[in-house]
């Protein structure tokens, strides 16, 4: 009787693996602290650039970068190559504003703001609130990478 018990707690444990710990929990604030590019870019919903196609619609995009290295400095440069400077911040972690850009983009007051619907180590998707003049008023969404 004490050989069976003895077996079924050696059994036990070692039939219990080795539980891995869980990936370490990385905030957005944390995360989106990169220089991003654009994987892909919608504009009212269509594709108009995919990174590496010849098809795209607007090739321009090769120029779009969205520097977020800083604490709190942010840089965008957008797809016809003028870049604004300015500050960054989270509201949760699903809303990122840029403000007080300078040269101010047009029409924005200084201000672009994107709602976040991924952010991992390596991908940023945006989307921008508000609709950008330059690209006919459009509203954008924004798959990012690291540069």
């Amino acid at each position: 009787m004490k050989n069976i018990v003895l077996i079924t707690f050696i059994f036990a444990i070692f039939s219990c693996g080795k539980k891995e710990d869980p990936a370490p929990f990385v905030p957005v604030s944390e995360l989106i602290k990169k220089t991003w590019i654009p994987q892909t870019v919608q504009e009212n919903g269509t594709v108009v650039y995919t990174k590496g196609a010849a098809s795209n619609i607007r090739t321009g995009y090769t120029n779009f970068q969205l520097s977020l290295s800083g604490s709190s400095t942010a840089t965008l440069t957008e797809f016809d190559g003028n870049t604004f400077t300015g500050t960054y911040e989270l509201q949760g972690d699903t809303k990122l504003i840029l403000k007080n850009l300078n040269p101010q983009p047009s029409g924005s007051g200084g201000t672009i703001e994107y709602s976040i619907t991924k952010s991992t180590a390596t991908n940023l998707d945006l989307n921008r609130i508000s609709t950008n003049l330059k690209t006919g008023g459009s509203t954008n969404g924004y798959g990012l990478v690291v540069k």
